[in-house]
């Protein structure tokens, strides 16, 4: 899914957009629209990131979406979209009047693909801030968090890793035990530069 085009992902965070606002006034999930390019029925990951705007550390207003290619992009868009805005534990429900105040970034994944490794160095040697997003797994506790995270916050490799840790309710420093699982994986992430103004595709 790395080759999409500006215009596809333009389309993707318009889409998400008319998803947000479309439910929020009458709770309806819309279809994907006739006018959908083909490439974006293929199964895809994809999250979509609300930020209020001007963007800053707190800006967050909710982050939702699937890590595996579980559903058609399209599908997978819309459904992110809206619950993003609406089931974010982290944050009441979107008001359709704050969406005049919110930034719309999708983000589309790679498959996450799991890093082998003996020792914490090994570890830290695989992964590359502005380039990878991570995935910590241990038992039933997971957590993820995009590769425009670090790059935001200004993370080294190692506060990335236990920030991920934490995300999945572990100890900070469980990345250095063998027995966690760690999956790395791309994104290719299109935003607004402000409330519905532009769409760019966002270079880290």
């Amino acid at each position: 899914m790395f080759d999409l085009t500006l215009e596809e992902g333009v389309f993707l965070v318009s889409l998400a957009r008319r998803s947000i606002e479309t439910y929020l006034t009458s709770h309806i999930a819309i279809s994907p629209p006739p006018e959908t390019p083909k490439k974006l029925f293929k199964k895809s990951g994809v999250f979509v990131t609300l930020n209020l705007f001007p963007k800053s550390e707190n800006s967050l207003r909710g982050c939702i979406g699937f890590p595996e290619p579980v559903k058609p992009l399209v599908d997978a868009t819309i459904k992110a979209a809206i619950e993003a805005a609406t089931e974010d534990p982290r944050f009441p429900p979107v008001r359709i009047e704050e969406m005049n105040n919110i930034v719309v970034e999708v983000s589309v994944l790679t498959p996450p693909e799991i890093i082998t490794y003996t020792t914490p160095e090994e570890l830290k040697s695989q992964i590359k801030i502005g380039r990878d997003g991570l995935i910590v797994e241990r038992g039933y506790y997971r957590g993820l968090l995009l590769p425009q995270v670090p790059v935001e916050y200004n993370w080294d490799i190692e506060t990335f890793l236990s920030y991920t840790c934490l995300k999945a309710g572990l100890p900070p420093n469980c990345w250095q035990d063998p027995a966690t699982l760690v999956y790395k994986f791309q994104a290719l992430i299109f935003e607004e530069t402000s409330p519905r103004g532009n769409i760019v595709r966002k270079e880290l």
